[in-house]
């Protein structure tokens, strides 16, 4: 670990605007992760055009904060109301929820509190010790093995994403190519994709996808679906100190969820989610006694909340070390790391040292404001369920829209809203998943940049893209990852075929 490099994120971090950031963002994000239906992602999608005008450093303090602030949120909904507020803490519910019907919501919501911020403090342990190490290794790339790295991780995003396989291609393909609209760069400034729209020449402004697809169509979708409700806990909430027993039980299933997040973290998709199943599913095999399992064991709380919170912080490893996203919100940090004028990727810690370690810095201080606020402050989170979405949506759209025309004054941002908003709601009735085509989006500048450069140096013989060994390697796990991706659903339509035949 960089001692120096450490000292100075604490001293970025611990500056007096930086600590009032960072307790807003996690505030923020755990009062999100209490809401049903907005999420993280639309939320960090939403406040994007306000976080501009901050310093860079304070931007991504606040979004990040936001981030892992919902994955301790989600959790108390999960258990009082058996209404999961973030979709990593869907399991939560299966037992938490049980042990506030058995009068033990205190334990259950304490449980989750200390599993999440010991399963923080360990991750960002984590970051700070493996992601300067992937730095040094990623500064060695070239252009033909960064861009096969691009199209690795854009191939295991959609491997993890759940539906189809290839309506998961077709969205990072229409990412990739909403990413190229606008006047080539790197020819004579020729238009692609403008449809003779004027607008469109300098390309399609990041935060009007980000606003529009998740949103926009977020919000589309919830109005869809508003019937939905959950039984509210009447009960007063005492007793949040553990037993001795309580204690001791807990204590492996933490540390066994922040070891199993901190790995799958660092995967592309929904890392968070999938520790949180896993960690639930490791549990009940481990215990002695599994048929406590959804009956209220507070073993199956402490690991799946430790296990998604320790997810959320390793989910920066890639981002920080090689500037790719594993998670919908670590793209929309890339945009904002875009905009405020920093090229994210292995040089953060070379050209902005105080960005890097204040970032990694600041989760410790973040995780210790979330132990702070969740336990006395869950009256007030309960509270917040009450508040009808008929009220909030409208609130919600014109706060968005008000952002994302303040950053460059033109009417012409709020229509692209709109179009992206009920392009991203068809999506989501066609069953195509909207995180794809962000990431796509994404990552289509920084493909086509290496792609173009790569061939420039290779003088255009493409081969140098499997002839560099590296960057074979890289090309042959995403298309090894692609096959195991699609062998699944090859193998069910034989399945139908068959069955049909016979």
């Amino acid at each position: 670990m960089d001692l120096s490099g450490i000292a100075l994120g604490l001293e970025t971090a611990l500056q007096p605007e930086n600590i009032l950031i960072c307790l807003l963002g996690v505030t923020l994000g755990t009062a999100v992760g209490v809401l049903p239906g907005i999420g993280p992602t639309a939320t960090v999608a939403l406040l994007l055009p306000i976080t501009f005008s901050f310093d860079p450093i304070a931007s991504l303090i606040m979004l990040a904060g936001i981030y892992y602030g919902a994955q301790y949120g989600g959790s108390t909904t999960a258990i009082l109301i058996n209404l999961p507020g973030e979709s990593s803490s869907a399991v939560t519910a299966l037992d938490g929820h049980q042990m506030a019907k058995q009068g033990r919501a205190g334990p259950a919501l304490a449980t989750a509190a200390i599993g999440s911020f010991v399963a923080g403090t360990v991750a960002t342990v984590l970051v700070a010790v493996f992601a300067p190490q992937l730095v040094s290794v990623a500064l060695e790339f070239g252009s033909a093995e960064y861009f096969s790295l691009v199209v690795l991780g854009l191939i295991v995003s959609i491997s993890l994403a759940s539906g189809s396989t290839v309506k998961a291609l077709a969205m990072i393909v229409l990412g990739l190519l909403l990413g190229t609209v606008g006047q080539d760069l790197f020819g004579v400034g020729t238009p692609r994709f403008t449809f003779g729209v004027r607008e469109l020449y300098g390309g399609i402004d990041f935060v009007s996808i980000a606003v529009g697809l998740f949103g926009l169509a977020e919000i589309m979708r919830n109005l869809e679906h508003r019937h939905r409700s959950g039984s509210l806990m009447t009960k007063k909430i005492e007793g949040l100190w553990l037993s001795r027993d309580d204690a001791r039980r807990i204590t492996w299933p933490v540390l066994r969820g922040t070891a199993l997040g901190s790995v799958l973290g660092v995967l592309p998709g929904g890392g968070h989610v999938l520790a949180s199943f896993t960690s639930y599913s490791m549990e009940k095999r481990l215990s002695k006694h599994p048929e406590k399992f959804g009956k209220g064991a507070i073993e199956g709380v402490a690991g799946p909340e430790s296990a998604n919170n320790a997810a959320a912080q390793t989910s920066f490893i890639p981002l920080l070390s090689l500037g790719l996203p594993t998670h919908p919100v670590m793209a929309l940090l890339i945009g904002a790391f875009i905009i405020q004028g920093i090229q994210p990727g292995p040089n953060v810690i070379n050209t902005d040292p105080e960005l890097f370690w204040g970032l990694i810095a600041s989760f410790w201080i973040g995780n210790l404001m979330l132990v702070v606020l969740n336990l006395p402050l869950i009256g007030l989170w309960v509270k917040l369920i009450s508040v009808p979405y008929d009220v909030l949506f409208p609130a919600i759209i014109a706060f968005a829209c008000v952002g994302t025309y303040s950053i460059g004054l033109n009417p012409w941002d709020i229509f692209m809203i709109a179009i992206i908003g009920v392009l991203g709601y068809a999506l989501i009735r066609w069953r195509c998943e909207p995180v794809p085509l962000l990431f796509g989006f994404v990552l289509a500048p920084i493909l086509e940049d290496n792609l173009r450069r790569a061939m420039i140096i290779s003088r255009g013989d493409p081969s140098t893209f499997v002839t560099r060994p590296l960057s074979g390697v890289l090309l042959g796990l995403a298309a090894v990852v692609l096959v195991l991706s699609v062998l699944p659903a090859i193998r069910r339509k034989r399945e139908t075929v068959f069955t049909e035949d016979e």
